[in-house]
This record gives structure tokens, sequence and C-alpha cells, in this order.
């Protein structure tokens, strides 16, 4: 869903479903209309709709650091109240959606390095126009505190942006660092814009005037840190003057911190092109998939999914006037790896290392035992589904297939001395041929801590899966469960001063949702704001920066072959993001959103 979205550690998928069959019931449709036919549409009513498990929104301003950087926050809370500049998802297209957006089609000239953007008219809950100031003060703040901002890759944006010109209240222009492609720059640069009310917002403090003070660097600092502070206070979320200037459909009634527990009402003053027609809509929160399940099953949730383990329960709800319908995401799936750890993390940045283990994870295994056929194999850094133009043949396939004599073989090679179901040690250190590589000394052992969220039964399999793969060459995997918000939390570059982030090693917190261009920016570049791990490859970064000037679709076929081959991280099984169970009373909810989006707004309920 643009930029936002590439590189962003999303929340656990919710499972799942065969990609074959998600792909035909998605294009077919089959599910929408079964149990909408002949019923008389009614506005007003409460629908419910589940959160994942152990997950819940818990960051309101949208501008947000890594640490808070999902879809929980995003597509699925804060787009609710305020609407990006550029929306992504036709029905279940991973495409620009011009109606849904706040801005029309932007316009380049100067052979790529102009661009300029009119608005809709759109207003505030204020009665205020969104304006082009508006979009100036998200830009101002952004790059006054980029550095805070998940979505932060160095050199792109906004360090590729020159200037900003007001041409109207209406209409801006943007002078560009480079040539860069329309397609590219759309996608996943403008698609990371979020205007924010200037005229409520630009304060440093609760008392202080609306003022200006974004125009200087040190205001906009300041700016900046005050709304951040209101945003952690999460129990004001529903009562706090600052948001509830908003543009989205629905504003916020009601928010529990310690649940994740959120109600929704309509926006009165609402000036987008639909506008909603139930008079309430709340995000339950739970646990776990059982709780989940159980509570679907007591008809106390209209919009659900069916966890992996009670898959044979399908027939159950649709006798019970449910549909049952796959949810598709374009998203990765993989380890977060920290090559910023002291004591392993110059182990991890030893190629050899990462291609023995990813030869231990039997994917085809794993999406047949533990996803039950309902997942698909992941070998790179490109979405391989739904099916696109982008991924080539190395992607589909991978690099390296199941092996674990391979592995052994590799690691006794580098001077490892491999003790099968035991803690697999250096022998040679040094960085010659057949050593086990610079820093890393004599007797390391292979021993990482695994860190994975909780409340998600296949994914537990998934890690006992891997955890008793990588024993068959002396990897010894320490499992850590967690709840999403903590795994994600803990998840960033090693702060050496103060020692954060420098503990992890491996960490599978969600997927990495994409937009429709796949750069892998945000995710692998140097110093990217969503790299959590800090891979750095230089070869890397040249082909992730074609991939941004160059035409075709050469330049990405490089960049993600290159990536199969070096691994910036290990690669898992993908499931398909759900198993949808609808209320057949609730309509308007399909087709699904290929970027986790909901747009309840579009829901109405049926008698």
């Amino acid at each position: 869903m643009g930029r936002p979205r590439v590189g962003m550690r999303a929340v656990p998928t919710r499972l799942v479903c065969f990609v074959i069959a998600c792909t035909i019931l998605g294009a077919t449709g089959t599910g929408a209309a079964a149990g909408e036919a002949g019923r008389t549409a009614t506005n007003g009513g409460t629908a419910t709709y589940a959160q994942q498990p152990g997950v819940s929104p818990n960051y309101i301003f949208p501008l947000q650091p890594l640490t808070y950087y999902g879809i929980n926050n995003t597509v699925q809370f804060q787009y609710l109240f305020y609407r990006p500049l550029y929306w992504f998802g036709v029905g279940s297209r991973p495409i620009l959606n011009e109606q849904l957006s706040l801005a029309y089609l932007p316009q380049y000239s100067d052979g790529g390095r102009s661009v300029t953007i009119t608005l809709k008219h759109y207003r505030w809950s204020d009665g205020l126009p969104v304006t082009s100031r508006d979009v100036q003060f998200w830009m101002n703040l952004l790059k006054a505190n980029k550095a805070n901002w998940g979505g932060y890759v160095p050199g792109d944006f906004p360090d590729n942006v020159r200037g900003f010109h007001i041409d109207s209240p209406s209409r801006f222009t943007m002078t560009l660092r480079a040539a860069y492609g329309s397609y590219w720059f759309t996608d996943d640069e403008l698609s990371q814009i979020t205007p924010i009310p200037q005229q409520t917002w630009d304060k440093v403090s609760s008392s202080s005037p609306d003022a200006n003070y974004d125009f200087s660097n040190r205001g906009a600092v300041r700016v900046y840190a005050y709304l951040s502070d209101q945003a952690k206070s999460l129990s004001t979320y529903a009562t706090n003057p600052i948001w509830k200037v908003i543009d989205g459909p629905w504003r916020l009634a009601s928010y529990v911190p310690s649940t994740g527990y959120a109600a929704f009402v309509p926006n009165p003053q609402y000036s987008g092109p639909i506008r909603p027609r139930l008079s309430r809509f709340i995000e339950v929160p739970f646990t776990s998939d059982t709780a989940e399940f159980d509570a679907l099953r007591g008809g106390q949730i209209d919009y659900g999914y069916l966890p992996i383990p009670d898959i044979s329960q399908a027939s159950f709800f649709k006798g019970k006037g449910y549909r049952v319908v796959p949810w598709i995401l374009w998203q990765i799936s993989d380890f977060g790896t920290n090559f910023t750890n002291p004591k392993i993390g110059p182990v991890l940045s030893q190629l050899y290392v990462r291609q023995a283990m990813q030869t231990l994870i039997d994917q085809p295994a794993d999406v047949r035992d533990i996803y039950k056929g309902y997942a698909y194999p992941d070998y790179g850094p490109v979405p391989t589904e739904p099916p696109s133009p982008y991924t080539t043949p190395l992607e589909r396939s991978g690099a390296y297939p199941y092996s674990p004599a391979k592995a052994r073989t590799l690691l006794r090679s580098h001077g490892w001395t491999v003790r099968r179901n035991g803690v697999t040690t250096c022998a040679r250190p040094g960085s010659g041929r057949g050593d086990c590589g610079a820093g890393v000394p004599r007797g390391r052992a292979m021993d990482f801590p695994l860190e994975y969220n909780t409340g998600d039964v296949a994914v537990a399999e998934l890690m006992q899966s891997i955890k008793s793969s990588f024993s068959l060459a002396g990897i010894n995997i320490e499992l850590q469960p967690a709840p999403l918000n903590v795994a994600v939390a803990g998840a960033f570059p090693c702060n050496k001063k103060t020692g954060a982030g420098c503990s992890w090693a491996f960490n599978q917190s969600g997927y990495w949702h994409f937009g429709p261009y796949p750069d892998g920016g945000p995710l692998f570049a140097c110093g990217a704001g969503s790299n959590e791990g800090d891979y750095c490859n230089a070869t890397n970064d040249a082909n992730i920066g074609r991939t941004h000037t160059g035409s075709g679709l050469q330049p990405l076929y490089k960049y993600e072959n290159f990536a199969v081959r070096n691994l910036p991280e290990l690669f898992i099984p993908v499931p398909v993001n759900a198993i949808s169970v609808i209320a057949n009373r609730l309509h308007g909810t399909l087709p699904q959103n290929p970027f986790d989006g909901i747009l309840p707004e579009n829901w109405h309920l049926a008698s």
C-alpha cells in the first residue's frame, strides 16, 4: 500500500488458505454473492471485527517510529481518521485507488525532476479544508524528525525532495533531486504522505497558540515532540482534542489501552466519496486464535477469521449464516536478523552461515504439515502471490533447497566443529579461506535466541519445526515467545551506548507488506528505518537505487536475484492472510484489500 507498507513489519497474518484456491475464489468473488441476494439493506447498527491475537492499535499520531510501524496502527486504525494522500487497493488488485485518494493523480514534469499534485475537496472535522499547507506541515515535521520515522531510508523520502512549493491552497509542487520513474515515486514515495491539520496541531504545548513553528527545524522538532508525547497517552485517545480534528470517515468513540478494544462512530463532517452506513464499528481484541474462534462460534463477531487448527469448521460456519472467504496479501515472510549483535552478529554476517541456515528450513514440508497446504514457500524479497510480473524464476524456486547434509558441509568447510543435535562451535577462527570468518572467535557457539509472537498456533509450530531442523547441523535456537507489540518493540539495531537492541538474534514478529512496486529500500537499504537488523551491502544499495531511476523491470529483477542469493534475512513460508468468516448479514466487505486495509464505511447490515 505504497511505501508506508513497503517494509512495514506488519502484524501476524490470520490464517489461511491454499494459494491456488484463494486466487480463484478472490477472482471470482463467489463468496461475495453468497447470502446477499434478496436481502434488504439498512442503515445503522453495529458491526464487530476481530483483531489479530495479542495485537492492538497503540499509536495514533500518523508519523510513527519503527516500534509502532504496523498495520494495527496504520491501515486498521490511523487511516480511519486520517486519510493518506494516496490510497492503494482497487478491490483485490494491488494498484492505486484514485477514487479513495485525497488527491488526483500526480503530474510529472522536467523529465521526472518535478511533480505537481492537486488536492480534492476534503474538509477537516472543524470545517476547514484540507490544504497544501497541511501536506507541507507533515513534510516539515518529517524532515526535522526523519530519524524517528519507521519508513525512513537515507537518500530516499524525504531526502530526495529538494523543494516544496505551495502553488495554491489545493495544489503544490515538489522539486526532486534526480529524475525518478513516476511509477516508483508515486507508489513508493508519495504514498507515504498523510496530511495532518496544521491549524490545530502546529503547537509545542497544550497552551501554546497555533502557529508556524514547523517553518524552522527547531520548531518542527518541538512540535513533533509535543505530538509524540500526546500519542503516548493512550488513555486519552478518545478524549484528547488533538485527535478529534480528522478528515477520515470515522472518529474514535472509545478505546481501552489495556485490551486494545476500539469503538468507532461515523464522522458527521466526512467529505469523502463513501459515507458510513453503520452507526458503530468495533475492533474486538483477542489474546489467542482459540479465544477468537470461540467468540466467532458464539456469534459475537461479524467479521472474524478461521484459525488453521479449526479449518474443518468451515462447513459449520457456512451452515450458521457465514461466508468463508480467503484473504491474500501482497507480502513476504522472513526472520529479522540482527547483524549488530556484538556477540553473534559477526557469525550472522557470514554469508555461508546464512546459506547453511536457509538450507535447513524445509519450506515445502512446513507448508504441508503445519499450514495444511494453506501457505506457500518464500525465497526472497518480492512477493510471489498474488501473481505479478515482478517475480523472477529464481525468486519462485529459491537458491538454497532444503539439505541438512549440505548445511553441515558448509559449516565444516569454514572451520566449525559440527555437533549434530548438540552445539556447533568455531574451531578455526580467522578470515582466511576455510576459516570461521572475521570477528568470530575460537569456541563461539552456534546458539541464537529467536523471538516470535504469541497467540498464533501455526507460528508456534513453525518455530518448533525450525528449531528441530537447525539442530541437525548443531545450531541451537532458543525460542522466546512474546506478545507482538513486545516482540516488535525489541527488534531494532544495537545501540552500543545503552545496550538496547544488542541481545536479540532473530525476530519473527509478522510479515512484510509491500506496495505495488517492491523495491525493498525500506527493508534492506543501509540505514533504512525498517531495517531492523541493520543489513548493509553496497551492491544491494546500488541495485535498489537503479530500481528507482531505471526503466522497465530489469533493475528490479537484478535487485531481486541478488537478495535471493545474498540473504539479507532468512526466508520462511508465507501463510495467506486469513480465511475470513463474515456474517451473511454484513455486506460490502468484499473483495478484501491486498494490503490488509479495511473500509468499514463500505459495510452495511441487511435483514
